[in-house]
Order: C-alpha cells, then structure tokens, then sequence
C-alpha cells in the first residue's frame, strides 16, 4: 500500500497493478483504507509543534481533538461557541487554521491577524464572534495547515481529528463526539 495524501493505494507487489479504493477485512469486519489513513493523519499531527496551534486545554484532559477551522464558518463558530462543553468533557481542542475560501481572501488575512494577536485564544474567539479582527501581520502557520488539510484531503469545515487520527466531517456536539468515538 502507499499513502498519498488522503488516498490509499494499493499496488502489486510486482508494480503492474494499481487499485484504488476501500479495502475491507471481511472477517474481523474493519476498513483497512481507513485505519491506514489514521495512522497516516496521527503521524502527521505529531510532527506539528503545538506552538503552531491555538489550544484549549481541557479542564481534566482525557483526549486531544484537533480542529481544522475556517472563521467565517458558521458551523466552525457554533462549535467555538460551545467550546466548554468540548474542555469539561475532557477534550484539549487545538485548531488549525483552513480558510475554505483560499490563500489572500479575507477569510485567510483574518486567521493572520488572529495568529497575530497579542492573546490568540480571545482574538480566535472574538473573530467566531464575528468581532472586528485587527489586521495584523507577522511571521504565521496558515499555509502550512491548509497544506495538511488538504493533504488529509479536508473539503469542509469543521474537520476533526481525533487522538486516534480518526477524522469527523463537520460539527458534532462534545457528548456525541466522544459518544462517535466510543470514549
């Protein structure tokens, strides 16, 4: 198998052929596409220094989800707006910054500027607020994790990652996520 991006493929082991898609172990009932792709994503999340982040930390931390976010989602701000309830269930929430609409929009200098800001964690939850950002500019993450967003192949925001690399498309609220999750 080889891993490229957000796809698996599979290969002969004499070259000649190639397929694409979901291998399933019928037997023990698991898909094999996918937990090649969460040992792939974990790796990938370990190799990002946390100071390249904005983290929540979690009251009491039991797991550690990590959020591809994009400001000017609505979905992305109802999750912030609940971000609590993610932290007293145990839930360490780091973010990372894939402005849906593309590098040099509005949606990308406004993640700059929350990156910039003298208090990250309040200018990320003043701009979910839909607050005015003050555009700042400095030395910045943001295109590093659009590259592993997209590398992850993330189409939508909220994306996220769970400890075990499993991916969750979308908003899901703390108690059914970790429900999903079976934590």
């Amino acid at each position: 198998q080889v891993i490229v991006g957000a796809r698996v493929i599979y290969v002969s082991a004499d070259g000649r052929y190639i397929i694409q898609g979901e291998m399933v172990d019928l037997v023990n009932r698991t898909n094999m596409t996918e937990t090649a792709l969460k040992l792939a994503r974990r790796s990938e999340l370990a190799k990002i220094d946390e100071k390249s982040m904005i983290i929540f930390p979690a009251k009491e931390q039991k797991h550690t989800i990590t959020i591809f976010s994009d400001i000017d989602c609505g979905y992305c701000r109802k999750l912030h707006a609940k971000i609590d309830s993610y932290t007293d269930a145990g839930m360490t929430v780091r973010y990372l910054f894939f402005p849906r609409s593309g590098p040099n929009t509005e949606s990308y200098f406004k993640a700059i500027s929350v990156w910039c800001a003298k208090d990250r964690n309040q200018a990320l939850t003043d701009a979910k607020l839909n607050n005015t950002v003050v555009n700042k500019t400095c030395d910045n993450p943001i295109d590093e994790h659009m590259r592993l967003a997209q590398a992850f192949g993330v189409t939508g925001t909220p994306a996220i990652i769970a400890d075990d690399g499993t991916m969750v498309p979308g908003f899901v609220p703390a108690k059914e996520l970790a429900k999903h999750l079976g934590w």
